[in-house]
């Protein structure tokens, strides 16, 4: 059965276009990065989105496990990548907003999407004085395929 809490992610299951735009890092100014994830249900209470991006001469790759402590009423959410990073978030889904917060001593992110039927426009940000100051990484919007 169903976690019904979980089940509120539902519309986030499928193929999606990506497009990292607007990054910091990424030279000449204007250089956008296509990408692909997918997302899927893992038995009834977990979804799994794997992320694919091609960097021109790099590809990378990224996964996410989002979940739910029931326990404490909030979504939670486990990123990795092939860099061998491993990262938690606190996660928020509804009313057309998603975000993602992860508040660690290294230095803080987050993502803040507004999601549509078939696209999320969102953008990352990270803080290096725990919060104090936002600057921004880079968009990143995810449409339907």
């Amino acid at each position: 059965m169903r976690n019904a809490e979980m089940a509120k992610l539902s519309g986030l299951v499928g193929t999606w276009r990506l497009t990292i735009a607007d990054a910091w890092f990424l030279e000449p100014a204007g250089t956008t990065v296509p990408g692909e994830a997918v997302v899927e249900w893992v038995g009834e209470s977990l979804l799994m989105m794997r992320l694919s991006f091609d960097e021109g001469h790099a590809h990378s790759r990224g996964a996410y496990v989002f979940g739910r402590s029931d326990a404490n009423d909030r979504f939670v959410a486990l990123y990795e990548d092939d860099r061998g990073v491993c990262r938690e978030f606190a996660m928020t889904f509804g009313a057309g907003e998603w975000t993602l917060l992860r508040e660690d001593p290294d230095f803080h992110q987050r993502f803040i999407g507004e999601v549509g039927d078939d696209v999320i426009r969102g953008r990352w940000e990270a803080s290096e004085d725990a919060g104090l100051h936002w600057r921004k990484d880079f968009d990143l919007v995810f449409e339907r395929v």
